[in-house]
């Protein structure tokens, strides 16, 4: 174990990064590969990228669709929710699937961190000086995971355990190789740091995951964003890069090429897939929170997304919740009041890491794997995360082995979704 705790550390520190466009082309390729779908087949891919600049990321994804062997009759575009871009971007496809714009698409997602850091460019208009709101969208992330911390009571002691219980869920899941299925190696290069020469190397495991995280050791590490705050850089998600695709398509066209249904997004249309098999989902909804507290964000989508699925907390059977501040996690864990051995059972983002653009399809791979693994008492799933600036969003997956009508559906005439936390 101590060997491997060193192998992540000099990785960490002497991985050099490659282009943001290689990562995401090797997804693309092991989804056409996995698959066998004809890249000519299909209708759309729409991308969630964050921070990288708009045009040269779009020009970056047509660029590494023709690498992975896209035709040039193969359209792609992308989106950007900030955190939930990647789940964004599989509801868009979705949506259109539904809409009857083509049959197959893929929603994907893609950041490069280390390459594209979080920063403002350029002037604020001034009128920000007369709205608190817009001000707010100015705050740093941290500094909005300490208001959520001050003002509804989470601890440091809370914080740091859920980030020990984090590292320590996904040491495991990578111990057991429950992680395999969802990861495609990817070739790079290690930089020896005396000489300066370059290795190859494939990266086939999360590199963030710290086995020996303990309480002790984090509770070291100083605050990062205020004096006397709580947030510290071992409770909080990590600086990554990655990429992801999830492959949609009817459930028509899945029978019809014999691919293996793992679950619903609508009951009448559409299925979706991620590595060997397809994955699905009941409803999404996007909401908007108070930007000074935006880590509350799941704790409002997630109501929203299940009472539009016709369904009741209690229904859902498994979590993935981005874990991008302890503070936030733990809080909008207690605010639902949920069982917490239902959430990030294979841990979350402290530990794995949070590249922006492409955590939502991570966290749609994550969840439905985890579903199939734990059979048909696991029938639905919910992905959610908070968004930078005020927002949340939340996605309702169900098993697709032998779904049937929900019995408990109920119309549901209307959905409230002003956040009283951000009153």
């Amino acid at each position: 174990m101590e060997k491997a705790i060193i192998r992540q550390r000099v990785l960490l520190d002497h991985l050099r990064p490659s282009p943001s466009s290689h990562n995401f082309e090797s997804a693309l390729s092991a989804l056409i590969e996995k698959t066998n779908v004809d890249p000519r087949e299909v209708g759309d891919i729409v991308v969630g990228s964050v921070l990288a600049p708009g045009s040269q990321r779009a020009s970056e994804c047509r660029m590494a669709a023709f690498y992975a062997g896209f035709p040039e009759t193969v359209p792609i575009r992308t989106v950007n929710r900030q955190c939930s871009s990647g789940l964004q971007a599989v509801a868009d496809v979705a949506a259109s699937i539904k809409a009857g714009f083509y049959e197959i698409g893929i929603g994907a997602g893609l950041e490069s961190m280390t390459i594209n850091p979080m920063a403002w460019d350029g002037d604020v208009n001034p009128k920000v000086k007369d709205f608190q709101n817009a001000q707010d969208c100015l705050l740093p992330m941290g500094v909005t995971s300490e208001n959520v911390a001050h003002r509804f009571g989470v601890t440091r002691q809370e914080q740091d355990q859920a980030a020990v219980d984090s590292h320590r869920k996904a040491a495991a899941a990578t111990a057991s190789g429950r992680f395999k299925d969802e990861i495609i190696p990817v070739p790079t290069k290690i930089v020896d740091p005396k000489t300066g020469d370059e290795k190859p190397i494939v990266i086939s495991v999360d590199d963030g995951i710290r086995p020996n995280t303990s309480l002790t050791e984090l509770g070291k590490l100083k605050p990062v964003f205020k004096k006397d705050g709580t947030t510290t850089a071992g409770n909080s998600s990590q600086v990554s890069d990655g990429a992801g695709a999830v492959l949609l398509m009817k459930r028509s066209v899945a029978i019809h090429k014999g691919l293996p249904i793992l679950g619903v997004f609508s009951s009448e249309l559409l299925v979706l897939k991620q590595g060997l098999e397809l994955l699905g989902s009941r409803t999404f909804a996007a909401v908007g929170v108070d930007p000074a507290i935006m880590g509350v964000g799941p704790a409002v989508a997630i109501p929203a997304a299940v009472k539009a699925a016709g369904l009741e907390l209690e229904d859902i059977d498994l979590f993935e919740i981005n874990e991008a501040f302890a503070s936030q996690f733990v809080y909008c864990r207690k605010k639902l009041e949920l069982d917490s051995h239902k959430i990030n059972v294979n841990g979350g983002a402290m530990a794995i890491g949070h590249p922006l653009g492409a955590t939502g399809a991570r966290c749609v791979a994550t969840l439905l794997h985890e579903m199939k693994r734990r059979g048909r008492d696991c029938r639905f799933g919910v992905v959610s995360m908070c968004i930078g600036t005020g927002m949340g969003a939340a996605a309702v997956f169900e098993r697709g082995d032998g779904c049937d009508e929900l019995c408990n559906g109920r119309k549901v005439e209307s959905n409230n979704l002003l956040s009283k936390d951000s009153r």
